[in-house]
C-alpha cells in the first residue's frame, strides 16, 4: 500500500512539477482556433514591479510549465531611458490552448538561443538610408545625404528587399552594392532588390489624400534605433516639415517588425496646424497588370502582381474600425497607382501593418495562401495574445 502511494506522488510530480520558488506564474491564453506558432508576446514591466524588483528584471528568464529549457527573450527599452519597459519572449499555443509559464530570475543567463534575428539600421553609406529585416522580409525607406542632390526618389515610400534567406542580408548587401554599383539588384542566390518604387507609396508609405489628389512627405531628416534583437527591431524616422493641400504636417513614423512576421507595424504620429480627413496608407499597383483583393470586414488590403519570373503580393492589415474606406485607384501618371487604405486618426495618431510575400522566398506557393496568412493575421490582431498573472 505505502510502495503504491509513494509511486503515485512520484506520477503526481512528474505530470505537475511544482512551481520554482521565486518564480512568478502567468497564463497565456489562445481565443482562437487557429495555431499561434512561434509568436511574439510582451509582458509589460510596469505590470511586473509589484511582482519583481526593478534591479531583478534584467535576470529575468522564462519557461512553459512543463519545459526544462528557457524560452528566446528580448528586454526593451521603448523610451531610451535606460530602463526596461517590456519583456517579449516567443510562445506556441494551440487552438483554444491555455498555456502556464513561469518568470524566474537567473544571475546566469539559461536564455535559449537562436540563429534567427530581426535589425534594422541607419545606412549613411547609401545617402541616408535606413533599412529592416526579420528571417522572412526586409525594407527600407530613402534617404537624402547632407550636402548632396539625392538621387533617390522622394516622397516616403517604403521599398522591400526580396530576400530568400532567414539570415540578415543588409549589410551584405549594402557592402556589395558598394564595392559594385547594382549588385543588390543581382540574384546570386539569396534575393535581390527587383522592386521598382520610384515616387509611389511602395508598400505602406503614407500620405493625405484630399479632393483627389494624394499629398506626400519628402525624403526623413533623422532617425531613431531603438531596439535591435533576436525576436523584435524597432525604429524612428523624423521627416521635414510637408505641405497637404494648405496644411503643414510634421511627420514621425515609428516601425518595429517582428521575428517570423511578414509585415511591419507602423505607427504614423502626425502633427497638424489645420483640420485633417485621415491619414492614407498606399500599396503601389505598378504596371497594374496585378489583382487587388480586399477584405473590409477582417481589415486586409492587397495586391498580387507578376515580377519577373516569380510573383509578388503586398498588403496592408489595419483593425477594421480604423479604416474608413479604401480606393482602387489608377492613373495614367508614372508609378501613381496605388491601392489606397483610408485610416482613421485616434488623437494624432494612425497604426496599420504592411509588408509582402515574394514567391522566391518559398514561404507562400499562392494567392489563396497568401490571402489565408492575411486573414489570419488579423484575426490575431483582433485577439492578441496577454499574459495575466495569478
Amino acid at each position: 500500500m505505502i510502495k503504491h502511494f509513494l509511486y503515485l506522488i512520484t506520477f503526481i510530480a512528474t505530470c505537475f512539477p511544482a512551481k520554482p520558488g521565486n518564480a512568478q506564474v502567468f497564463t497565456v491564453t489562445n481565443r482562437l482556433d487557429i495555431a499561434r506558432k512561434a509568436e511574439v508576446v510582451s509582458i509589460q514591466v510596469k505590470d511586473l514591479l509589484k511582482k519583481v524588483p526593478r534591479d531583478k528584471i534584467s535576470q529575468i528568464q522564462i519557461r512553459q510549465k512543463d519545459g526544462k529549457d528557457y524560452l528566446l527573450t528580448q528586454q526593451v527599452d521603448n523610451n531610451l531611458d535606460g530602463k526596461t519597459d517590456e519583456i517579449l519572449f516567443l510562445a506556441s499555443l494551440g487552438p483554444k490552448q491555455t498555456e502556464t509559464f513561469f518568470i524566474e530570475t537567473k544571475t546566469v543567463s539559461q536564455t535559449a538561443k537562436s540563429g534567427l534575428t530581426t535589425f534594422s539600421r541607419f545606412v549613411p553609406e547609401r545617402q541616408n538610408d535606413y533599412a529592416w529585416e526579420n528571417d522572412r522580409v526586409a525594407f527600407r525607406i530613402y534617404g537624402t545625404a547632407a550636402g548632396r542632390v539625392s538621387v533617390r526618389p522622394t516622397g516616403g515610400g517604403v521599398d522591400a528587399f526580396m530576400k530568400r534567406v532567414s539570415y540578415p542580408i543588409i549589410d551584405r548587401w549594402y557592402k556589395n552594392n558598394a564595392e559594385k554599383e547594382g549588385a543588390y539588384h543581382i540574384d546570386t542566390g539569396e534575393g535581390h532588390d527587383p522592386y521598382l518604387i520610384g515616387d509611389s507609396r511602395g508598400i505602406g508609405g503614407i500620405g493625405i489624400w484630399d479632393r483627389d489628389t494624394l499629398y506626400t512627405s519628402a525624403n526623413f531628416i533623422s532617425s531613431k534605433t531603438i531596439a535591435v534583437g533576436p525576436l523584435r527591431t524597432i525604429f524612428e524616422l523624423t521627416f521635414a516639415p510637408w505641405e497637404a493641400n494648405g496644411r503643414t504636417i510634421k511627420e514621425i513614423k515609428r516601425v518595429s517588425l517582428d521575428l517570423g512576421s511578414n509585415l511591419s507595424r507602423v505607427t504614423e504620429i502626425i502633427n497638424f496646424d489645420k483640420p485633417l480627413p485621415g491619414i492614407t496608407a498606399g500599396i503601389s499597383l505598378n504596371d497594374k497588370k496585378g489583382q487587388v483583393k480586399v477584405n473590409e470586414k477582417e481589415g486586409w488590403y492587397r495586391y498580387w502582381e507578376p515580377l519577373n519570373d516569380s510573383w509578388l503580393g503586398t498588403a496592408i492589415v489595419a483593425v477594421p474600425e480604423s479604416v474608413s474606406s479604401f480606393k482602387d485607384y489608377r492613373t495614367k501618371a508614372k508609378n501613381q497607382s496605388h491601392l489606397l487604405v483610408f485610416t482613421k486618426l485616434t488623437g494624432n495618431e494612425s497604426t496599420f501593418y504592411a509588408g509582402y510575400a515574394w514567391g522566391k522566398s518559398g514561404h507562400f506557393k499562392t494567392a489563396d495562401e497568401w490571402d489565408k496568412y492575411l486573414s489570419d493575421f488579423s484575426k490575431k490582431l483582433a485577439s492578441p495574445l496577454i499574459p495575466k498573472f495569478k
